[in-house]
């Protein structure tokens, strides 16, 4: 579905959490999910503010008992701009009150939430509140029947077991609702979110479930939602690493940097490095990358040590610069500089660089939108 660096986005009905467009053409929103005691009010809002920070759209809160969700009415009252998703297993009384105390989605588990008397309630409550519900299934806890044959669990199981909840909220004329099938497995989530994509017109909300530490984690779901992604299927993401959740949006919002499918913040474009670098390539890029988390406008920036590929690297970056020896050169939108860096002043001054024509675009930006309302 995918050509000449052009994806085809898959088409789907838009919903809403809060005010984060989810579905039909709307940005792929990146998610991540608290992993603070959610009784403990202050470092969960914390938690979720540092989020904010780096830029996160939906924050999800896990709420397993009715204590949680008391917890969870204090935090929405702190947390104005961001949505947040009440993730619910077992007791769907908790979702009720979930609901009742803000919640601007509920995360509902087919297979262990209950019997369809209780499912029902729980869309009645979401169509009382107006709030999306994502149906959420995962292979480490599908229902019962499809528990047995868990050993060779294949990608129809997980595809049946979400039409199972689907068809039910057809039947109870609820479409109000997003999905997502996930398996730890690359290829068992692949094969399933393609099944599911063809069926219906809801919204996906796509991951590779339990990826494991940072590193693997963040390899394992860059393959396998980039191969979704170039497919066109996915609505909105969220990266599950056994690791501090502002590295879940950075690898998120990298992974669709590097599909330019959504451009926020620097894309640094940096070499390996080997004995001709003339400064520190690496405490560079990971002093610059530290310094600059705030900078939300895109931004390629070449650092490269040398001058094998740095010329070539900075002529086609929005800023660039080639290592030289104990000075370095700069580039801005592909012209070479009259000025030099100094190498062992390399950090601070290349943040101010960045910074200022981060600003400039972004004023140049203000003008041109302002010219078009006119």
């Amino acid at each position: 579905m995918y050509h000449l660096g052009s994806i085809t986005r898959r088409k789907s009905k838009r919903i809403y959490v809060g005010k984060v467009p989810i579905g039909d053409d709307a940005p792929i929103s990146v998610q991540s999910m608290t992993n603070t005691i959610t009784t403990d009010v202050e470092n969960t809002v914390d938690q979720i503010r540092n989020l904010e920070r780096v830029g996160v759209d939906i924050v999800r809160i896990a709420i397993p008992s009715m204590a949680s969700a008391e917890a969870f009415k204090l935090i929405k009252r702190q947390i104005i701009n961001t949505p947040l998703v009440a993730d619910i297993h077992f007791d769907y009384r908790i979702a009720l009150k979930a609901a009742e105390y803000g919640a601007d989605c509920l995360r509902i588990n087919p297979g262990n939430i209950g019997n369809t008397q209780r499912i029902r309630e729980v869309v009645d409550c979401a169509r009382y509140y107006n709030i999306p519900v994502r149906i959420g299934v995962n292979a480490g806890s599908l229902g019962k029947d499809f528990q047995k044959k868990y050993s060779q669990l294949k990608p129809q199981d997980l595809f049946e077991s979400a039409m199972r909840q689907i068809d039910y909220f057809n039947r109870l004329n609820f479409e109000n609702f997003k999905v997502s099938i996930k398996s730890s497995d690359i290829y068992l989530t692949i094969e399933a979110y393609n099944m599911l994509a063809k069926a219906i017109e809801q919204p996906l909300h796509i991951g590779i479930t339990e990826a494991g530490n940072a590193r693997a984690g963040a390899v394992k779901s860059a393959i396998g939602l980039s191969l979704l992604l170039l497919q066109g299927i996915g609505d909105t993401l969220r990266i599950s690493l056994s690791a501090n959740p502002i590295e879940e949006v950075k690898v998120g919002y990298d992974i669709l940097n590097s599909l330019r499918i959504r451009l926020r913040g620097i894309n640094f474009i940096a070499c390996p490095t080997c004995s001709r670098q003339e400064f520190d390539v690496i405490e560079t890029v990971n002093a610059l990358e530290n310094r600059l988390e705030d900078i939300t406008t895109p931004m390629d920036v070449s650092i490269i040590g040398c001058i094998v590929n740095g010329p070539g690297e900075a002529m086609l970056s929005t800023l660039g610069v080639t290592g030289g020896h104990k000075t370095s050169g700069v580039y801005v939108n592909g012209v070479r500089q009259c000025y030099r860096i100094d190498n062992h002043e390399m950090v601070n001054q290349l943040e101010g660089l960045i910074r200022n024509k981060a600003a400039l675009i972004d004023k140049n930006n203000i003008i041109k939108t302002q010219q078009l309302d006119k």
